[in-house]
């Protein structure tokens, strides 16, 4: 437009559009444009990147087709079929955009995962129940995320690479055609030229022009009847691959998903488990030594010995031949033969062992003494669920006595 507008000022304006000769004028225009194209092809070319077969033909050909002043071969169909591959680009660039950075985020995870469970690895004490479990399940873990990040690599990503490969030289043979279409009307001007000027025709040229649109012809069209072909060919396969790619990667997210998902299960077991052993004050660390009493600041001082009353020392619990401590304050009357007495729930309990009682919250229970007294374990009792009459060990800070 630029250039157009200095012909306009060049030619005196409205003076030169108030000359009658249209030829003329076209004629002068048409030299002024060669010459704007010759003295900007160089850093038009190295501005827009245009291709080496892009000569200052090409340019005066576009350049007057822009001006208004010569026609160009227009193709509908051809232009609907371009817009939907642009669409499609955009599309697989985007997609192929996004999953490698969602590779890059799944694998960030799974390093902080190994991470995470190296350091409970070694956190977790050997003694402590579940601690070859948990690192065994710490590895099934492991192999669930490098065989998750294989597959999206191996089966998701590279068939979304091949499949956005395909645009690069799809755009070059589309710019080819655009070249070749130029090529095309430059040549038809050029011979209808011939052909519309009877007073300088001569039969040479308008020979070699024919020959020459030809073959120009001949090119485009042979470019543009495969890319009719092709490029519907390509806008239809986005459906299939979009269907293959999208079913492997659903699927691999929901394998990986459910069998992680039994792992923690597993894991959450393991850690539950150490949660009863630590209620029942298996890891609670215990006094080896009763504590030295003090030593007479006199030693010829007279020894005092405590002259109150037996029965006056009860102490809160009394213990019962077998070992079984019974809690004071819980009533004794009326209860069946071997009933030591009676509490209430108040926490619910589940079974860890075949040997131990579960209980709701309010369920009654009589207490009973342990069949081996060996058996006893410190917090513990024995007892009888009233209602369903099970029997088994419970811990004694779950209930209140009755």
């Amino acid at each position: 437009m630029r250039a157009r507008a200095c012909a306009f000022a060049y030619l005196g304006g409205a003076d030169f559009l108030s000359v009658d000769n249209e030829w003329f004028k076209g004629f002068i225009v048409r030299r002024i444009v060669h010459c704007v194209v010759f003295l900007s092809f160089h850093s038009i070319s190295d501005t827009h990147d245009l291709p080496c077969s892009c000569t200052s033909s090409h340019l005066t050909q576009l350049f007057l087709q822009n001006l208004g002043k010569v026609d160009r071969t227009a193709d509908d169909i051809f232009d609907e079929h371009l817009q939907n591959f642009m669409r499609q680009q955009n599309a697989a660039n985007r997609l192929q955009k996004e999953f490698n950075n969602y590779i890059r985020c799944v694998r960030a995870v799974q390093a902080a995962s190994k991470t995470l469970m190296d350091s409970l690895n070694e956190i977790y004490e050997s003694q402590w129940t579940g601690h070859d479990l948990l690192y065994v399940q710490a590895q099934n873990l492991d192999m669930l995320w490098q065989d998750f990040t294989h597959k999206l690599a191996d089966q998701v990503l590279v068939p979304l690479n091949t499949y956005q490969s395909q645009f690069p030289e799809m755009r070059k043979k589309i710019d080819k055609r655009g070249r070749k279409l130029v090529d095309y009307d430059s040549q038809r001007h050029n011979f209808q030229s011939l052909q519309c000027n009877p007073r300088k025709r001569d039969e040479l040229k308008v020979s070699k022009g024919k020959e020459m649109l030809e073959e120009a012809k001949r090119t485009y069209e042979q470019l543009n009847s495969e890319l009719h072909d092709e490029l519907p060919a390509l806008y239809d396969s986005r459906v299939l691959f979009l269907v293959t790619n999208l079913q492997t990667l659903f699927a691999a997210e929901q394998v990986f998903h459910s069998e992680s998902a039994k792992v923690y299960s597993e894991l959450e077991a393991i850690v539950d488990k150490l949660a009863n052993e630590s209620q029942r004050g298996s890891y609670t660390l215990k006094k080896n030594t009763e504590p030295q009493s003090p030593k007479s600041p006199n030693a010829n001082s007279a020894l005092i010995i405590n002259t109150q009353p037996a029965q006056n020392n009860i102490s809160p619990e009394v213990e019962y031949e077998n070992g079984t401590n019974f809690s004071v304050g819980a009533t004794t009357d009326n209860l069946p033969p071997g009933v030591l007495y009676r509490v209430k729930a108040t926490y619910k309990y589940r079974r860890e062992d075949a040997d131990e009682l579960s209980f709701d919250v309010g369920d009654i229970i009589r207490v009973v003494e342990y069949d081996d007294p060996e058996e006893q374990e410190q917090g513990w009792l024995m007892g009888i669920k009233e209602g369903t009459n099970e029997k088994g060990m419970f811990p004694a800070n779950f209930t209140k006595p009755l």
